[in-house]
């Protein structure tokens, strides 16, 4: 073998190592695939549609969204409003880019369609929701164009029921509402806000009802609000705000033997004792509030005279009342408690007695002692724009029930003892001034409901703190 042979040869090994060690060392290597660029976050886009959107003169019952990716659709009968409100529900379908809807109904003569699908449309790649998209057509030579806005509010707590729904009658007579379907409906918004959008003009009779199966005021357990006069839909509609009510609230069904629990053993004996409790703190009483006994059975009669309040040296008290509620279950002692002061009750056997003559098993006594006054907060609630000819009544709510209600006599609202907690301020318009919400009648004599006004800010009341507050109508 020559030399210019062995150098060549030496080359060729020289090469097939390196290409041997290069394979080896990309086969150990981590292989980054490319990125796939950002995230697709635009709702799908109607790109054209047959019927064309807006279009007039139309006939057609058959209709075809063609939109720029592939979308699917969700909740069909949650989400798609049709107006006007169709008597046979139509048919929604998707296929890959195109949404198809076949209106069964007859096509009424001069009259402009729509089709909001709410959040019914989205694209299948990312669930991109096409909000509130809305075909447009009319059966006439235009496109009616007015609106009607408003919102609704909860009468008696000030609140928003975003699941109620917003119904406009062509029909005036107040019949229609319990008796015939709508011919428009609108849903709320998570603010209470509802928007009636290609409506004709002429006068229709606007309430609120529950988004049920029936869309009628069947139930005057149901919410329901209405307007004195009819809305006139015209150019310059006018924005308007309901507000709904229960005429009667729902009673819990009892409970039957039939209905309740199938027993697995022997029910343990009856305890025939009358019992009591008494409504002290860690053995402290509420300078604020009643001592309150309350039984675990109806009484039948108590003897006041033998429930005695005493101080540390049993000299009696003078001075404090009782009252038994309507319940015939709790006595309450009512006296003007001084803060760290000590006190000893004694009740006789026979002080009371239940239905069936039984007293309690013994004679009976308790230490107390009263709450300091560092226990409490005090309070300065500010009205600087209220309207005292509408009879203003402060309201107090812990845990979503009313605790106090006081009235309101000026733009200031001022307490030195305060028992601390968080509170929920709400305001009603006592119209009858009867110190209580009252809600309102359809039925002749119409009367609409008491209006309260809820305050988001919450006031918070901390012992031995003073709290300064502003609540604006």
């Amino acid at each position: 073998m020559n030399r210019f042979m062995k150098l060549n040869y030496t080359k060729l090994i020289v090469l097939l190592f390196c290409f041997i060690a290069s394979i080896s060392l990309f086969s150990c290597a981590n292989i980054i695939p490319p990125g796939g660029g950002p995230r697709d976050s635009l709702p799908p886009r109607l790109i054209n549609s047959l019927p064309k959107d807006s279009a007039v003169n139309i006939s057609t019952q058959n209709i075809v969204l063609t939109f720029d990716e592939y979308v699917q659709l969700q909740a069909v009968n949650e989400n798609v409003i049709i107006s006007p409100n169709p008597v046979k529900s139509p048919i929604i379908d998707s296929k890959l880019r195109n949404v198809t809807v076949k209106l069964k109904d007859s096509l009424e003569k001069n009259t402009t369609y729509s089709i909001n699908f709410g959040s019914a449309i989205k694209d299948v790649n990312e669930g991109n929701l096409a909000k509130e998209f809305t075909y447009v057509f009319s059966t006439g030579n235009k496109v009616d164009t007015n609106h009607y806005r408003g919102y609704v509010i909860l009468a008696e707590s000030g609140k928003i029921d975003s699941t109620l729904i917003v119904v406009l009658h062509n029909n005036l007579n107040d019949s229609a509402i319990v008796k015939n379907k709508a011919r428009y409906l609108a849903k709320l918004n998570g603010k209470g806000y509802f928007n009636f959008n290609f409506l004709p003009a002429g006068q229709f009779a606007a309430y609120v009802i529950p988004n049920d199966f029936t869309q009628k005021y069947d139930d005057s357990t149901k919410l329901f609000a209405y307007l004195n006069q009819p809305i006139v839909i015209n150019k310059n509609t006018r924005t308007d705000t309901l507000y709904a009510y229960q005429e009667f609230k729902k009673k819990d069904k009892p409970v039957t033997a039939s209905m309740a629990p199938k027993s697995t053993g022997k029910a343990p004996p009856e305890d025939k004792r009358l019992k009591y409790t008494v409504n002290l703190d860690n053995g402290q009483q509420d300078l604020l509030g009643t001592l309150d006994l309350t039984f675990s059975r109806k009484l039948k009669s108590f003897d006041s005279s033998k429930i005695v309040l005493y101080d540390t040296l049993f000299k009696p008290i003078t001075g404090y009342k009782f009252s038994l509620d309507t319940s015939n279950t709790k006595i309450s002692i009512q006296y003007p408690w001084k803060e760290k002061t000590a006190f000893r009750i004694i009740i006789n056997k026979d002080a009371v007695s239940d239905t069936a003559g039984i007293n309690l098993p013994k004679a009976d006594s308790a230490k107390f002692i009263t709450k300091k006054e560092s226990d409490y907060g005090s309070c300065r609630f500010r009205f600087p724009n209220i309207d005292l000819s509408k009879n203003p009544v402060l309201q107090l709510i812990v845990e979503g029930k009313i605790v106090e209600s006081i009235p309101i006599t000026g733009k200031e609202f001022i307490r030195k003892r305060f028992k601390p907690a968080e509170y929920e301020i709400r305001v009603l318009l006592d119209a009858n001034k009867n110190g209580v919400w009252d809600a309102g009648k359809f039925s002749t004599p119409k009367k609409q409901p008491e209006i309260v006004i809820s305050f988001p800010k919450k006031a918070v009341i901390k012992a031995d703190r003073d709290t300064d507050q502003s609540f604006t109508f």
